[in-house]
């Protein structure tokens, strides 16, 4: 008993270093993100700006154009990785993700839609794009659903609806061509231009969502024990599953109205994470909330730096990173 104790204390205690570290990991993201630009600002120099009132010649730059822009990067990170991380809890396989199985075309698909036919009605893109979202998770438990909802038949059937609104996406584009200036980004994700209107947007999402998903994590881990082990538990899964994942479709629907169809992060973080702190859902959701942050700050970083003054969209970075992942991924399942 004494050494079950121990041995639970150290796993405890481990969890916490790795946690302060991975939230270590997230801080310099953030700092290195908001010094770095056309002029580099020290972390010095950063943290007087932010903490004591500093009245240099860069104080506009930092408040009005670097500080939105990292603090919506840092949003993003959290919304995509806990959506992935819910994703894969609840369908038990560790290929789900938002990009992938169709919960994000949902709402690029009338993401794509307001901001090509109805361009002044962008207050309203977060509320849409979940409506969007939220009709393709319906769908895709629609087309899964035969006594009951298996996790293979939900990876497949979003799939096919990925495909098919990334057609209705692709439609789009064509007919209005002459408007697709806007919506180019958006199809890759990026952040260029983002400032505080798009973060107040996104803040009150991404918090409802954040605290809902920390309050899924007992019921994730009852769920990846089985269904059967599940309902001797006394979960209701059917419900603790659409429930869970209404949850991940807010979060991803949000970050997608902001920044567009930004992929691969709610696949990356949830494993580099699980291998950092266990399959425990109540370190992994955390942790993976922390090092998206360090993970979008960074790549959208390296995305205003690596061919400057040519900005990349943040998209296409990750792209790079998680296509060979997700080919990794798929080898060592197949094994």
């Amino acid at each position: 008993m004494e050494m079950a104790t121990k041995t639970k204390s150290l796993s405890a205690a481990r969890g916490g270093l790795v946690l302060a570290i991975i939230a270590l990991a997230a801080v310099v993201g953030i700092v290195w993100s908001i010094g770095t630009g056309a002029v580099f600002i020290p972390a010095r120099e950063v943290w007087l700006y932010l903490f004591h009132g500093y009245d240099g010649p860069l104080k506009e730059v930092i408040w009005n154009i670097r500080l939105p822009r990292t603090l919506v990067a840092a949003l993003v990170g959290v919304n995509l990785a806990l959506s992935g991380v819910i994703l894969q809890g609840v369908m038990r396989n560790p290929l789900a993700d938002p990009h992938i199985i169709g919960v994000s075309s949902g709402a690029g698909l009338l993401g794509i839609m307001i901001l090509i036919l109805y361009p002044e009605a962008w207050p309203w893109l977060t509320p849409v794009a979940f409506l969007g979202a939220s009709a393709a998770a319906a769908i895709i438990y629609v087309l899964a659903w035969k006594q009951g909802v298996q996790p293979v038949r939900l990876i497949l059937a979003g799939v096919a609806v990925s495909a098919f609104l990334g057609s209705g996406i692709s439609a789009l584009l064509t007919f209005y061509s002459d408007r697709v200036n806007g919506a180019l980004v958006f199809l890759v994700g990026g952040l260029s231009a983002k400032s505080w209107p798009e973060l107040h947007m996104m803040l009150p999402y991404s918090l409802a969502g954040t605290a809902l998903a920390l309050l899924g994590a007992v019921h994730l881990n009852l769920l990846a024990l089985g269904d059967a082990n599940a309902r001797g538990l006394g979960v209701r899964v059917e419900a603790t599953r659409l429930i869970l994942t209404a949850v991940a479709t807010l979060l991803a629907a949000s970050a997608v109205s902001v920044v567009g169809l930004l992929g691969f992060v709610g696949l990356i973080v949830p494993h580099c994470a699980r291998l950092l702190i266990g399959s425990d859902h109540r370190l992994l959701l955390p942790a993976s909330a922390l090092l998206g942050v360090a993970v979008v700050t960074v790549c959208d970083t390296l995305a205003r730096l690596l061919f400057a003054p040519i900005e990349l969209p943040v998209g296409i970075i990750l792209g790079v990173l998680g296509a060979p992942f997700f080919l990794y991924l798929l080898r060592r399942e197949g094994e």
